[in-house]
């Protein structure tokens, strides 16, 4: 059995959509960056965090996953209010930005790390573009304040790489990884 360590409604649709039957157990892990860490160190460290924070039966595997964007080397987590999400929007706008999400899968004694990053280019937003997606919502709680599943689509130009790990969780390089895991171990 798959163990989801996240309460995030999007990795539970996409493991569904996948038809990826799992449960969902969560421990509370800190979320703040170490000095200098590198993004692709970051969301692997608290992928795995995660996956380790919760607790595992005989045979069950734990799927930790983090996502954050960055621009200009800068990494955008969730923002901490409208005033942060207009900042971050602002960024984005009419520029290329990366997606990485890390992602552990632990079984037993057995740990796979791994990431992928998907290029996102953004149209140029207005400010009363900005204003109004922030009033929406919808930034809340979502790495650079977008969803590019909801009233954001219309501001992505296009994406080179998998448009699940914007939406935060690359469910292919998820599953390849549950593939090669091996035997159940207890």
């Amino acid at each position: 059995m798959l163990v989801l360590a996240s309460q995030s409604p999007r990795r539970k649709e996409i493991l569904t959509q996948a038809g990826i039957p799992f449960t969902i157990r969560v421990a509370a892990v800190d979320e703040a960056p170490l000095s200098a860490e590198a993004p692709e160190a970051y969301v692997q460290r608290l992928a795995e965090w995660k996956a380790r924070a919760v607790p595992a039966g005989p045979g069950e595997t734990v799927l930790g996953a983090d996502t954050t964007v960055v621009v200009e080397k800068e990494m955008l987590a969730k923002p901490a209010d409208a005033a942060d999400a207009r900042r971050m929007l602002a960024a984005l706008s009419g520029r290329c930005h990366e997606v990485m999400t890390g992602i552990c899968l632990k079984r037993g004694d057995t740990v796979i790390r791994d990431y992928a990053v998907t290029r996102v280019w953004f149209s140029p937003m207005s400010q009363a573009e900005i204003e109004a997606y922030v009033d929406s919502g919808e930034p809340t709680d979502k790495a650079g304040a977008y969803a590019i599943q909801g009233l954001a689509s219309k501001y992505i130009e296009r994406i080179d790489g998998c448009y699940f790990n914007v939406v935060g969780l690359p469910i292919s390089l998820v599953y390849r990884h549950l593939k090669n895991l091996p035997a159940k171990q207890d």
